[in-house]
């Protein structure tokens, strides 16, 4: 339990030290102006108490990743309790407060638009569209998730039934005041989420149960199939939620739009990505622990089908008793069911934000909205569970391209640039090395050319990278 008590104590420590700090690279003032003051249409931007923006945004940001990813990146070993930690603060946290910030003080416009004025038109272009993909994927799979859930709970409402149900959640959520529906049943949500989280916390600590330590002997790749899941880059890859995430910048522009001053930043985006790291952290230890060792958690997920749902309703149930277990299953779906309701929401904010239409009048959020639900409802009768094997992939690229962004901003603004360079040029190597040595690409496997190929993309795209930043900040110097 040491190692699991101190990253911990890291993670807490990290908001009130490491999010300082950030806030001093960054120059945060109080007296900056907001989106929600300056763009107030009561529909998007409004401002928001900071309770309610810090929830929302750790809802939103959640979804199952940083539960089912946990238990599925367990079956690693302790070693996943190192990526967690120093990957939810010096990479997560900080990727999705700087961004945060950043789209703050471009009047809260959507991701793609940022890459635009930082990385040019045609990474815009491209982050439009497969944003919008990723946005509606999201949206029909934790339409999926939470339906099978509650089915299970509730087994006297059939599947499609919750389905429905959700779906009508989601359209009204996307099309209400952001105070209106979400701001108003987050917080219940949010009960839930901490409630399943801090139930599990207290379990360890007082419950006959042993948490793998990490030590020389245990830093070690503990996956069943290692040899086709090596640690790296397949570990960064399976824990997103937890430690970065790419979807996280795609949800921020709703949170930039309702905080009441910058300051607010270091709560509603660091404090919500460190949050979610100790969910992920949590969620780790109890899998490794509660199945005896990672050994047994790998050979119990093996027998049913490598579910997670599974494991967790087993956790839940068996842990916290039949009435905590229920609570705590509900935190579950709250998660996805939180994520996906702003999914579609982000998805016609970014429509909104390429077309130029305004929000403030309900046809015209309908325009955008039925379009986009169309899509999503078709998709759920669409077997794509090869498509969304790539999704966590094509999450951790998006979080790339966000990264090389804040390394373009800090530069321009003659800011400390380490804070995200080693980050985005460590996060460009997963990437393309997963390309390499994973079989749902080239699938060349460990081997030491898999890894000096990935090492040779990633120089060519940091040299490509740096050289649009200081040409950048060049023609800033000479103006």
């Amino acid at each position: 339990m040491v190692t699991f008590i101190i990253c911990l104590g890291l993670l807490v420590a990290a908001y009130f030290g490491y999010g300082r700090y950030l806030e001093r690279v960054c120059e945060v003032k109080d007296s900056a102006e907001v989106p929600s003051k300056t763009l107030y249409d009561g529909v998007d931007y409004m401002p928001m108490p900071l309770w309610k923006t810090f929830m929302i945004q750790l809802l939103n940001i959640a979804g199952v990743g940083p539960i089912f990813g946990a238990i599925m990146g367990a079956c690693f070993g302790p070693v996943a309790f190192i990526w967690i930690t120093l990957g939810g603060i010096f990479i997560g946290a900080m990727h999705d407060y700087i961004s945060g910030i950043i789209i703050t003080r471009n009047e809260g416009v959507s991701l793609p638009e940022i890459v635009g004025r930082y990385l040019g038109g045609g990474l815009r272009d491209f982050m439009r569209v497969m944003s919008l993909v990723l946005l509606i994927l999201v949206g029909v799979v934790f339409m999926r998730s939470p339906a099978s859930i509650l089915s299970e709970i509730a087994p006297a409402i059939p599947y499609w039934w919750w389905v429905g149900i959700i779906l009508v959640y989601y359209f009204i959520a996307t099309m209400l005041p952001i105070d209106k529906l979400i701001g108003k049943i987050y917080p219940l949500f949010g009960a839930a989420l901490l409630f399943m989280a801090l139930g599990l916390a207290v379990v360890l600590f007082v419950g006959d149960y042993t948490i793998p330590e990490l030590t020389f002997s245990s830093l070690r790749n503990f996956h069943p199939q290692a040899e086709s899941m090596p640690i790296v880059p397949t570990l960064f890859i399976s824990i997103a939620c937890g430690a970065i995430s790419g979807f996280h910048a795609t949800q921020s522009p709703l949170m930039a739009r309702c905080i009441n001053n910058e300051r607010e930043g270091r709560a509603a985006f660091y404090g919500a990505m460190i949050s979610e790291s100790i969910i992920a952290l949590i969620w780790a230890a109890v899998a490794m622990a509660f199945f005896g060792g990672v050994e047994n958690l790998s050979a119990a997920l093996a027998e049913n089908g490598n579910n997670a749902a599974w494991a967790v309703n087993n956790i839940s149930i068996t842990t916290l008793g039949v009435v905590g277990g229920i609570l705590a299953m509900l935190g579950v779906v709250a998660a996805p069911i939180t994520s996906g309701d702003t999914a579609f929401r982000s998805a016609r904010l970014i429509v909104a934000d390429v077309l130029k239409i305004e929000q403030r009048s309900i046809p015209k959020r309908l325009a955008i909205s039925l379009p986009l639900f169309a899509i999503g409802t078709v998709l759920l009768f669409v077997d794509f569970d090869i498509i969304w094997r790539y999704f966590a992939w094509f999450n951790q690229s998006m979080s790339v391209i966000t990264l090389w962004v804040i390394v373009v901003y800090l530069k321009e603004h003659n800011r400390n640039i380490w804070v995200a360079l080693p980050a985005a040029v460590f996060m460009t190597y997963i990437c393309t090395t997963f390309i390499f040595t994973s079989n749902q690409f080239i699938g060349m496997g460990s081997t030491s050319l898999s890894y000096v190929l990935g090492g040779v993309v990633t120089l060519v795209i940091t040299a490509l990278m740096w050289r649009k930043v200081t040409k950048r900040a060049n023609a800033l110097n000479n103006k």
